[in-house]
């Protein structure tokens, strides 16, 4: 039994307590087996991770919905760290983690694929075990590439705003618990898109799209709200950048930051695809 599906590319009201808005959006008409159930794909990132560039990658896809950090909400409401805008991204987004959990990263919409851009760090004061339920992929990037590009958003970032202990924690766990998440590095990545992918979509069990590997230029419905303070540069780009190697000095002041996070980032590549 196959039930055709029309859709549109917009923003949907998840019909949260309190009328927080969720950032979904999807593309295409598709066919598919009403019997199937969606396979929901998880992307824990950290910053500055390419993380919005692989979301406009899935989003490309006909048998996918994409949704843009939904626990941001939750974990602005517990640590309240410093965010561009951060009133305004509060009146706009769900902030009960629980809620977030239960009616959307569980409960996806009707398609194939339901691909989820969350970051690591947001993942706090909730019962992690969710994950075991998920596919879950980890997007790391090398902390001495990364921290210079994340000082501009953020003027003194901490261990939690990097991210990487979160992820290797996690990974950690899940293992520990008979999962088998995976890794991409962000550098193999940008250098060949369509082997990392075709190697990402082999291990997840659906097949390659080179719809993957280009996007129209330009804001996207499926941003968030920070979308303004945060994309502007991927909003200039139709695919992957090239990969390009930082040349300026690393910032003295961020060293110790720098040697906290080059363990796990390290912990974390060795198992990469």
């Amino acid at each position: 039994v196959a039930v055709e599906v029309d859709v549109v590319r917009t923003n949907l009201q998840l019909g949260f307590e309190g009328g927080k808005s969720g950032f979904f959006a999807h593309v295409g008409t598709l066919v598919c087996p009403s019997i199937m159930p969606t396979k929901i794909l998880s992307l824990w990132s950290g910053p500055r991770n390419v993380s919005t560039a692989l979301m406009y990658s899935f989003a490309e896809r006909e048998d996918t919905t994409v949704i843009d950090e939904p626990l941001y909400g939750h974990y602005l409401s517990l640590t309240h760290a410093p965010q561009p805008h951060w009133e305004e991204l509060m009146e706009q987004l769900e902030t009960d983690g629980e809620t977030v959990v239960r009616e959307v990263i569980l409960k996806p919409p009707d398609v194939p694929l339901f691909f989820i851009k969350n970051m690591a760090h947001h993942l706090i004061d909730l019962d992690a075990r969710f994950l075991d339920e998920l596919t879950n992929v980890f997007l790391i990037r090398d902390p001495e590439q990364m921290l210079p590009s994340l000082v501009n958003q953020i003027a003194e970032p901490t261990p939690r705003d990097v991210a990487l202990e979160q992820q290797a924690q996690l990974f950690r766990d899940l293992t520990e618990r008979g999962s088998e998440p995976l890794v991409i590095d962000s550098k193999a990545l940008l250098l060949d898109p369509e082997k990392v992918l075709r190697r990402l979509c082999e291990r997840v069990e659906i097949p390659f799209d080179p719809a993957m590997l280009s996007w129209e230029p330009g804001p996207r419905p499926e941003d968030g709200p920070w979308a303004p303070y945060w994309y502007h540069n991927l909003h200039k780009s139709t695919g992957f950048a090239p990969y390009a190697e930082k040349t300026n000095p690393f910032p003295e002041a961020l060293v110790p930051l720098l040697e906290a996070s080059r363990p796990h980032y390290e912990f974390l590549l060795e198992r990469a695809l």
